[in-house]
């Protein structure tokens, strides 16, 4: 059996910017799962405040083993979460969490040794 490979950890959040342990540059926006991180680019899956977090930017952290999702809505909660997202993880039985950035931050340090977790970090607005 494969031993789980744990998510990593976050050192530092702040507006702009987020530290994961390891990596010596910091992200503006990350998307972290079990065995890594990497910056998070909107424009890959067209994501605006407006709807808000796509199933296209989830669907990595489900390929890469995250069995539970947070979701960061922003420092001051104006990035939404598109429905069919939600919708998506419940249909595949993943716990999601949505949540103010920094309460996200500490969710996901509280659970990333203990369980299969992945998380997407916006750092703005």
């Amino acid at each position: 059996m494969a031993k789980r490979k744990n998510a990593p950890k976050i050192t530092h959040i702040s507006w702009g910017r987020i530290e994961v342990e390891g990596h010596g540059m910091p992200f503006r926006d990350a998307k972290l799962y079990p065995g890594g991180v990497r910056e998070w680019d909107w424009s890959e899956t067209g994501t605006e405040h407006v709807p808000g977090i796509q199933p296209a930017d989830v669907e990595e952290l489900i390929e890469k083993g995250a069995e539970e999702v947070i979701l960061s809505k922003g420092m001051f909660e104006r990035l939404e979460v598109c429905p069919d997202t939600l919708q998506m993880l419940k249909d595949r039985n993943i716990s999601a969490h949505v949540l103010q950035t920094k309460e996200a931050v500490r969710l996901y340090n509280k659970l990333r040794n203990d369980r299969s977790v992945g998380g997407l970090f916006h750092t703005t607005c």
